[in-house]
């Protein structure tokens, strides 16, 4: 081998960089047990130790040193399905931002393009481009995009902006770059956000030009919290308010006029006496005030007053709206009163009569007007800080620009004039309506006062310095992962990779003696090159990616087998050992097959990478940093051993005493039985067709339908139905509840209201789950059983959503993801091979395997004992499948056009039989491999992963049925006559 000294000098580098690159994190693990240690079962006490060392030397070289928080920045990043921690997708509204760039237009045209363009939204679509195409096709050249009441308005006007005299096709272009922007406005306004929130490495990206934003928070354990933090738009207004004696008339008008229509079937809640009770008490009718007869009065639970026109229940807002939407109530309003917005606080405790605490909101009236413009908006406010006020109560301190200042004056002083209240409204939630009593209010600096506490002080002072969004930014998805959860991920990864680490090495001994030793030098050389090139450029560790560092562990050895095969065909045929070695490691040797082999392998991780998201994107990216790191191990590495083994003259056999007469003169006609798997593999596609689009289908999870999962442990084991049965009952639709793992813990999934976005739903469905739940549990708190903590041990583990509109995506990306990686392969081998009748075969032994895999699916997935979903991870198992199903049939179809190319004599059925044979040992050697490490982690990886382990393990084993009995096959059949009598000729003539 040539320029060796120049290899190994490369080896030695990257093997010092990699292990330079490591020690950060086994230094910053070290720090974190001493933490952990110090702390006990205290997290807080935990991140204060961790903070209070923060500037401290803990690493010494030598030559420099690095403080924790220089360590902790560079240590390998581990996902949060082993950190623990909250993933979520936040979709910005372009819709919003449409509306704000054309100054919330009353157009006809422009709304109902808007309206148009939501509806018809199809996965994997562009919101803009189908509004423009909305708009072309309403306005039919009757209304232009530049029009002044649409985009020509005067605050688009001017440089870079849209003027009178633009097409249509030139105001898409600057409406394309202003969403642009407000979608990296957006983007800086959440980055501040998360920066303040003080989140270890957080990690928050834009999803391409979707107006999608990823954020990763690894160690968040707050999740209401979160959610509201980077959900809430952080539109902050402040309204005037009618008073409950200017409404009270309208509220018993519209009482009056549903009892109507309304049927009241619960049993009434009595009404504390009030202002408004006293306004019922002088109605002519005392009837209406009977008890449970009355819709909208029965439901108040306490008093109002001043500007709070009653307390409710929260559960009973949604319906109260609704009542307030309806035209024949609204047409109750005075005329001075309709534009009234009706409003809610944010919610408070109260005691009842019981001394129970009881949850409830105020309901406001504030005074709109034709625009929906409040008095004064939060745009004004420059800066705010949290702090207390003069009871010592936690509250927002805020200071206004001069114009702020100035019309804040005006409003202040208005509000003394009249004894009114101004409410203080934030993303349309009131947090106070304070009144005036000391006159008009100057220079600007105001405070926020109501039932907070100390964190959510920070929260709103951090949002309102971080500004607002320029739309709303709906969460579409999410996971949560607690940490205790995240450590038993890291532990079965472990076990998983060791045994299959092992069980490697020791076949490889076992078949290949001396040089299955090399092997596993390079290979450890090779997971030491892979972990140091993640900590080197910040890649993530995932679950899933660990799955692939150990799948590496199965293909890392594929290319020394194939070496290793044909180095024994040379030494058959007579030649030296040193000629043997040479010629195997050549392009017409080994290596033609390990690049082809390879390319296909990475061309399936790519198109995985491309379509993937979150942990699968950590599964593709070890697959493909592992494919290179393992073709440099085992071409240079072991090449290395192996002629220092040359030099000091020792015999190598690549084989052992056992094993050096496996598979020699191996002759079975493979062709001959072609008609037999023919039936065979056809009866397979029938059934499993007949399953999956007839009688089963398949248990497609929320990635492909919308929906929540919880992976809830309980204290004791329950019965999965009794559950599931409670909780449909309590969320009033269907919720499954299946068995994962242990009896005591299931996985509950629900598409309850996830067609509707927002922190308000997500906090609506935890607190439905925990009251339903809560039987099970003795002394676990809302907090406790939702909110993830070290050593949590009970409650809610881990927990994902999956909006109906991103579920979408998932799905249209998944069919192209497989498709492509079809596609891809088939053009590649036709470029390679220079006939289509390869790819063909290629194609369709992949088109077979994957409908194998899907029908064992489709038949299973109701009485196997672990989770069979249709889901992202389980998309990666197929594509998987492809690389390796292609990797297997590119093997052998080579060695045909190498027989071919040669002196091989024969029929071509002969050749290619003799093809198939001569590399069966390799073939089955490299399955063996994939096999013993799926099934190790089959078995030791962990529940979460169990089905996507077990669609590869099947996917390999069919892999490699039908490279030998359906690829080869299918290329021989096509291939035409005139094409095998030529190659028939020429080898008659050689």
């Amino acid at each position: 081998m040539q320029n060796k000294g120049l290899i190994k000098f490369f080896a030695i580098l990257f093997a010092l960089v990699s292990i330079y690159q490591l020690t950060f994190t086994f230094v910053a693990n070290g720090v974190k047990s001493e933490a952990k240690a110090f702390a006990g079962d205290n997290p807080d006490k935990e991140l204060k130790y961790l903070d209070s060392i923060g500037k401290v030397p803990v690493l010494n070289l030598g030559f420099t040193e690095f403080t924790y928080d220089e360590v902790k920045n560079k240590q390998l990043n581990k996902g949060l399905d082993l950190e623990g921690g909250i993933n979520v997708i936040l979709q910005i509204s372009i819709k919003d931002v449409l509306k704000g760039l054309a100054n919330n237009s009353k157009n006809p045209v422009f709304n109902k393009s808007l309206a148009d363009a939501t509806a018809n939204l199809e996965g994997n679509k562009n919101y803009l481009d189908k509004f423009f195409e909305a708009f072309e096709a309403n306005s039919k050249g009757t209304v232009k995009l530049a029009s002044p009441d649409i985009f020509a308005n005067r605050s688009m006007q001017g440089e870079g902006g849209v003027d009178f005299q633009m097409t249509d096709a030139q105001v898409q272009k600057v409406i394309k770059r202003k969403v642009g922007e407000s979608i990296e406005s957006a983007y800086k306004v959440l980055r501040e956000r998360i920066d303040k929130f003080g989140v270890t490495q957080p990690n928050i990206q834009k999803l391409g030009e979707s107006g999608r934003i990823l954020v990763e928070l690894p160690g968040a354990k707050d999740v209401d919290r979160i959610k509201k933090l980077l959900g809430g738009k952080a539109q902050l207004e402040f309204w005037e308010t009618y008073k409950i004696e200017e409404v009270g008339n309208f509220l018993m008008a519209a009482n009056e006029t549903l009892k109507k229509t309304e049927v009241t079937k619960k049993e009434a809640k009595p009404v504390v006496k009030d202002s408004l009770s006293a306004l019922l008490t002088d109605a002519k009718d005392t009837a209406t005030a009977k008890k449970g007869n009355n819709p909208l009065l029965d439901k108040m639970i306490g008093q109002g007053g001043g500007p709070v026109l009653g307390l409710f229940a929260p559960k009973d807002t949604a319906v109260i709206n609704a009542y307030f939407k309806r035209p024949e109530i609204r047409n109750l309003l005075a005329a001075d009163q309709r534009y009234a917005k009706f409003v809610w606080s944010k919610p408070t405790n109260l005691t009842d009569k019981e001394g129970k605490q009881i949850e409830a909101v105020e309901l406001y009236a504030l005074k709109g007007n034709r625009d929906n413009v409040p008095a004064m908006n939060g745009g004004l406010v420059t800066d705010a800080n949290d702090t207390f006020d003069q009871m010592g109560k936690p509250a927002v301190s805020m200071q206004m620009s001069p114009q702020g200042a100035k019309v804040w004056e005006e409003l202040t002083g208005r509000a003394f004039a009249q004894k009114s209240y101004i409410a203080i409204v934030l993303d349309n939630v009131v947090y106070s309506a304070p009144g005036v009593t000391s006159g008009p209010i100057a220079g600007g600096r105001s405070e926020i006062t109501g039932s907070f506490d100390i964190t959510e002080t920070k929260d709103l002072a951090n949002v309102l310095n971080a500004g607002k969004l320029p739309a709303s930014a709906d969460i579409i998805q999410s996971t949560v992962v607690g940490p205790s959860l995240g450590q038993a991920s890291i532990d079965a990864g472990m076990i998983s990779s060791i045994v299959g680490f092992v069980l490697v090495c020791l076949w490889m001994v076992f078949y290949y003696g001396k040089a299955g030793w090399y092997a596993n030098l390079a290979l450890l050389l090779n997971l030491l090159f892979l972990f140091g090139i993640m900590a080197s450029f910040g890649f993530v560790l995932t679950l899933p990616g660990i799955a692939g560092i150990v799948l590496t562990l199965g293909t890392a050895v594929d290319a020394n087998i194939i070496i290793y095969e044909r180095a024994k065909e040379e030494l058959r045929e007579g030649k030296s050992l040193s000629d043997a070695v040479i010629s195997s490691y050549g392009w017409h040797g080994a290596m033609r097959s390990i690049i082809d082999a390879n390319v296909t392998h990475v061309l399936t991780g790519a198109i995985l990478f491309i379509f993937g998201t979150g942990p699968i994107k950590g599964f593709a990216l070890t697959l493909l940093i592992g494919i290179v790191t393992s073709l440099f191990t085992s071409i240079f590495i072991a090449r290395i051993f192996i002629d220092r083994n040359i030099l000091g003259k020792a015999t190598l056999t690549f084989s052992t005493n056992i094993t050096k007469n496996w598979f020699t003169n191996f002759h079975f006609d493979f062709i001959k039985i072609k008609k037999f798997t023919y039936v065979f593999s056809s009866l397979v596609v029938i059934v499993s067709l007949i399953s999956i689009f007839f009688v089963n289908g398949l248990d497609e999870g929320v990635d492909f339908v919308g929906g929540r999962t919880f992976q809830v442990k309980f204290e004791k084991p329950v019965d999965a139905a009794v559950v599931s049965e409670e909780l449909s009952a309590a969320f009033g639709t269907p919720v499954e509840a299946k068995v994962l793992g242990d009896a005591d813990q299931l996985k509950i999934t629900t598409k309850y209201k996830i067609k509707e976005d927002g922190v308000a739903v997500d906090e609506e469905v935890n607190q439905k789950l925990y009251k339903a739940l809560s039987k099970y549990y003795t002394n676990v708190s809302y907090d406790k059983f939702t909110n993830t903590f070290d050593g949590k041990k009970v409650g809610v583990l881990q927990a994902s959503k999956v909006g109906a509109s991103i579920s979408e995506d998932i799905k249209t990306n998944s069919y192209w993801a497989v498709l492509g990686a079809m596609a891809v392969i088939f053009l590649y081998l036709m470029i390679s091979f220079r006939k289509w009748q390869y790819s063909l075969g290629a194609v369709a032994a992949v088109a077979h395997d994957v409908i194998f895999v899907l029908g064992i699916y489709s038949l299973c997935y109701k009485f196997m004992p672990f989770h069979m979903e249709m889901d992202q991870h389980f998309i990666a198992a197929i594509l998987t499948v492809i690389g390796y199903s292609m990797n297997d049939t590119v093997i052998v179809f080579d060695r045909i056009r190498e027989f071919i190319i040669g002196n091989r004599k024969g029929t071509f059925e002969e050749i290619v039989n003799a093809s198939i044979n001569t590399t069966l040992s390799r073939t089955l050697n490299t399955s063996l491999m994939m096999i013993l490490v799926l099934l190790t982690m089959f078995i030791f990886g962990g529940e979460s992963i169990r089905g996507f382990i077990f669609a590869m393990l099947v996917g390999i084993v069919v892999g490699t049925y039908s490279s030998l009995f359906i690829a080869t096959p299918v290329l021989v059949d096509t291939i035409s006559i005139e094409d095998k009598k030529q190659i028939e000729e020429q080898h008659k003539a050689a």
